[in-house]
């Protein structure tokens, strides 16, 4: 999906202006039937033809073709102004077009805003006026703009918290992190969360908690609250650096595999081993890191296996948050986009809250802004 780019949006450019066509000649038989002229220059026009603006005075179609070149929140300031532009800002395509031509530059997406998979798949063509989708209430639903602005009007109450928060002992949030993204990566994730004091501060020396495969770090977000990160590996790193040396992959060490017949089909499922089932049983939530460089291959049904077997409800409660870092080595490497990252993991298939953040592991671009997600939803949980 990543990899269409310009042709995708090119194509979608074309549909635009067949679709532009079909509502210009649907107003012009409208206005027929209602007795104007054959090929008027708009659609409906105001009783007092003093009033109208010079873009209203346009053919419908150009009108449209200048609505597709303004941003969405342009497009609502516009439909703000009057009836006729509330009406005519709100064409299902137009939306549409927006939705598919702008989720590829969106870095985060979660679980109450993900897109349905059916806007990807279905062509303009195979849509008809009767079976639209509210695109633009998708669009607003899903644009991270929009979800920030609905997150910074809800009431704060940090001081207060913040005191009370003093005044009783509680333990540091615990997240298990693992991941493809934590291995294959040219650039290391955690080396650079390690050394990277003016943007996450380590509050506490690494304690090894499984042999070989893992260990845990405090941090601290935003010089205040503390929290563990329990980094968990496929394999040994003596290992790891000799399956990178000899381009091979190296046996994940943390899985084993179950497999069972759904059906008249074999379908594999995973189990954790010991060490790591424990730590399963004691984290408040988990860090999926995955490998979004676009050039590279990927399993994803495998991936999601994996991801099941550690959020297990049998292994904790079952409303657990799940961030999942989509995560490239450097700036300028192509990526997989976070909404089609989180159609590929299939996340919707999942019952507890999740997120899917872009990020760098260069710079930890988008680590900050997936950290404070996940310690919200923790916190939110724990209340609960």
């Amino acid at each position: 999906m990543a990899d269409s780019g310009a042709e995708e949006r090119g194509g979608l450019e074309a549909a635009v202006r067949g679709r532009l066509r079909v509502l210009r000649e649907r107003w012009m038989r409208g206005n027929r039937e209602r007795g104007g002229t054959a090929d008027p220059p708009h659609p409906a026009l105001p009783e007092d033809a003093e009033e109208m603006s010079a873009l209203q005075a346009l053919p419908i179609d150009v009108q449209l073709n200048i609505m597709s070149f303004l941003t969405p929140q342009d497009l609502c300031r516009l439909g703000s102004t009057s009836c006729y532009w509330r009406s005519a800002v709100q064409d299902p395509l137009l939306w549409r077009y927006f939705l598919l031509r702008d989720l590829p530059f969106w870095t985060s997406i979660d679980w109450k805003s993900l897109p349905d998979v059916e806007v990807f798949n279905k062509a303009f063509s195979d849509i008809s006026d009767n079976a639209l989708y509210d695109y633009m209430a998708v669009y607003k639903k899903s644009c991270p703009q929009s979800r920030r602005s609905l997150k910074s009007s809800r009431p704060r109450y940090g001081p207060v918290t913040s005191f009370l928060q003093s005044l009783v002992t509680q333990e540091e949030p615990r997240f298990a992190m693992f991941g493809p993204g934590l291995e294959e990566l040219d650039d290391s994730l955690v080396q650079k969360m390690m050394t990277c004091p003016e943007i996450l501060l380590v509050a506490g020396l690494p304690q090894r908690q499984i042999h070989g495969i893992g260990s845990g770090v405090s941090f601290q977000f935003n010089n205040s609250q503390k929290f563990n990160i329990l980094t968990l590996y496929s394999t040994t790193s003596v290992e790891r650096k000799r399956a990178r040396e000899e381009q091979a992959v190296a046996v994940n060490k943390m899985f084993y595999q179950e497999n069972s017949v759904v059906g008249n089909q074999q379908a594999v499922h995973y189990g954790v081993i010991a060490q790591v089932k424990k730590v399963c049983e004691v984290v408040g939530g988990f860090i999926y890191v995955a490998n979004a460089e676009a050039h590279k291959k990927h399993d994803r049904q495998e991936e999601l296996a994996r991801i099941l077997a550690m959020i297990d409800p049998a292994l904790g409660p079952r409303n657990r948050p799940l961030l999942v870092l989509s995560c490239v080595s450097r700036v300028g490497v192509k990526r997989i986009p976070c909404v089609y990252m989180a159609h590929q993991l299939q996340l919707n298939l999942l019952r507890q809250p999740w997120m899917v953040q872009d990020t760098v592991a260069a710079t930890l671009d988008g680590l900050l802004n997936g950290i404070e997600w996940l310690l919200e939803e923790a916190h939110c949980k724990n209340v609960q």
